[in-house]
């Protein structure tokens, strides 16, 4: 099963790149669906949809959180096994867990079988980036975590806005029931097309987690809770500032989450070649970026070409950090990569659910629909001085490294 034809070779990546997109819909088909989840889940929302919208979004924050549990434990699990089955197996749970938000009965929960359905998601995108990047050959690092990565930006143009239009069509409801059948057709194409690379049985799970003994790690993590929640504390609430704010209708919203997902589909490309050539360029010019784009957005998106531009560019300028900074973590996990690749997507999804959390409050605290944006800012400043500071730290490593080389070649020459 590891011969791989050309037909098998690209239909294996194709499902690789497919379970992201169903993940990419999953996660943020619900920012786009609030005020409808709102609407029938919550019983104040017509006295007050604004203060109830902004509840509905412990819906982000229990995803994020599902994803931030989830990325450690089953990555440490699946330390021992063979990459194919253990992607069998995440993709099984999507789907059971897509099918119970489509079900659930009552907001409550379905914020427990969002946190559920996002156990997954970390050790998913790090087993998938490390079995594309096997199979596209050495050197290909930060292009394997880009084509894992790639199925979500694509959902950003296509997923997202269709399962975002069925949902205002037909129920939000009907959005699960579509990732749940995205996940099953992922599923089937792995089955047939994956190549069976044995598992390390000489691995532990104490060895897995030896990967948060290294400083640096904790560092790097730290860039992408803090740095990420830039992108989350706008993404979260642009449905209505689509709609409040910018004066289009609801039927613009599609729209505007599919230009913003043009811009990390090409953003995160970008981020995967650059990375093979500079990680740490591609890192710091990433977030320097990304805070131009959302100093933009906080002025121009008032007005409806500044909203669609606006949104592009952070799409595209947080989208090149993400195959970046994955694959400095693992670089830095060394052996422990699987472990390594799942931090960097549990990192993404506590700036998820911090970006979110902290938007809201600044919404619920009365000062609009754009004021996330200035939150997003201060989180981005914070995260690239982070990676300013991880960037030291190594070069200060290397230093002593060098240093202590050298007093111990003195001392064997003595």
């Amino acid at each position: 099963m590891n011969t791989l034809t050309p037909a098998r070779r690209v239909t294996a990546l194709f499902a690789i790149a497919l379970g992201g997109f169903g993940i990419g819909v999953t996660e943020f088909a619900k920012m786009g669906l609030l005020p409808d989840i709102a609407r029938e889940l919550l019983p104040g929302y017509e006295a007050s949809p604004e203060t109830e919208i902004a509840r509905a979004g412990i819906l982000i924050t229990m995803y994020a959180l599902g994803v931030v549990v989830g990325a450690p434990l089953l990555s440490v699990l699946g330390a021992k096994a063979s990459h194919a089955r253990l992607t069998f197996l995440l993709l099984g749970l999507f789907i059971v867990g897509s099918v119970a938000s489509a079900l659930a009965p009552n907001f409550s929960s379905l914020a427990v079988f969002r946190f559920l359905s996002a156990l997954p998601h970390g050790a998913y995108f790090a087993v998938a980036s490390l079995i594309a990047a096997r199979i596209m050959g050495p050197g290909s690092q930060g292009k394997g975590v880009a084509l894992a990565l790639s199925g979500l930006t694509v959902a950003n143009i296509v997923g997202v806005p269709l399962a975002t239009w069925l949902g205002q069509s037909f129920g939000w409801r009907w959005a699960y029931v579509l990732v749940a059948i995205i996940f099953a057709v992922t599923l089937l194409l792995t089955y047939l097309t994956l190549p069976r690379y044995p598992g390390d049985p000489e691995r532990s799970a104490r060895q897995e987690l030896g990967v948060f003994k290294n400083f640096r790690s904790w560092i790097m993590i730290a860039v992408g809770c803090i740095g990420f929640g830039g992108f989350f504390a706008v993404y979260s609430y642009v449905a209505e500032v689509t709609t409040q704010v910018s004066g289009l209708s609801s039927s613009a919203i599609p729209w505007v989450l599919a230009v913003m997902g043009v811009g990390m589909t090409i953003g995160n490309f970008i981020g995967g070649w650059a990375s093979d050539k500079n990680i740490t360029k591609t890192i710091i010019v990433g977030f320097s970026s990304l805070i131009v784009a959302l100093l933009l957005y906080t002025w121009l998106a008032p007005s409806a070409w500044g909203l669609f531009v606006t949104v592009f560019l952070i799409g595209l300028t947080q989208s090149i950090l993400i195959p970046s900074i994955q694959a400095r973590l693992i670089r830095i996990a060394d052996r422990s990569a699987l472990l390594g690749a799942a931090m960097n997507h549990a990192a993404f999804n506590v700036g998820n659910g911090l970006g979110a959390a902290l938007g809201g409050v600044v919404i619920a605290a009365g000062f609009g629909y754009l004021a996330p944006g200035w939150v997003g800012i201060g989180l981005a400043v914070m995260g690239m001085v982070l990676a300013l500071v991880s960037v030291s730290v190594t070069k200060r490593d290397k230093r002593n490294e060098r240093n202590t080389i050298g007093i111990r070649i003195a001392e064997a020459n003595d």
